[in-house]
């Protein structure tokens, strides 16, 4: 059976459970589950990305969304907000005896942000390599930075650093209700499960 032939009978398996079958009343089965714990380990690795206040003014949004997508990771959480200096001071805590932190902090402020959550396999790993080095001026073409930023100060994007602090700032940005576990029908394209 193809891929979307599979994508398909799943979708009409879950429909029939949900009108008139007699089983409507169990819960649906837990295929996004099923799909991970049997396929690629590392394949639920969660990132933060944010699209900064020049990304969002510049209306950049769409084409980091657009990389990130084409490279294949799905997109678990999004949201667009006005950044509140408590959240900043927690996220940026590593940074607060550089000189330049408050200057940080208040262009931060400056408008909203765009954070999202990505998963998929190895994916704090490349998407630091998707979205360049922090100073622009080194970025590779190529990279978000290297595209579409000139200055250090302003350069679009945040991405995670580690599986780790993924895991801290996640949870610092997101509740755990505003995170959407879906299964993604074409993992089984592009890993071999």
């Amino acid at each position: 059976m193809g891929f979307l032939q599979r994508c398909l009978a799943r979708s009409l398996l879950q429909g029939q459970r949900s009108l008139g079958n007699p089983e409507r009343l169990k819960p649906p089965l837990p295929t996004w589950g099923l799909l991970y714990s049997t396929g690629v380990p590392g394949l639920q690795e969660r990132t933060l990305i944010a699209v900064k206040p020049d990304g969002v003014q510049r209306r950049l949004v769409g084409d980091v969304i657009k990389r990130f997508e084409q490279r294949g990771f799905k997109l678990v959480g999004l949201k667009l907000l006005q950044a509140s200096e408590g959240i900043l001071a927690e996220h940026y805590h590593e940074l607060r005896r550089k000189p330049f932190y408050q200057e940080l902090l208040r262009y931060m402020t400056s408008g909203p942000v765009v954070a999202m959550v990505w998963e998929g396999y190895n994916v704090v790993k490349t998407s630091r390599s998707m979205v360049g080095e922090t100073n622009p001026a080194e970025a590779k073409p190529g990279t978000v930075r290297g595209d579409f930023s000139v200055h250090v100060s302003r350069n679009v994007v945040h991405a995670s650093d580690s599986v780790e602090t993924a895991q801290r700032e996640i949870s610092l940005w997101f509740r755990h209700d505003e995170i959407v576990d879906w299964d993604c029908c074409d993992h089984n394209v592009m890993y071999e499960l």
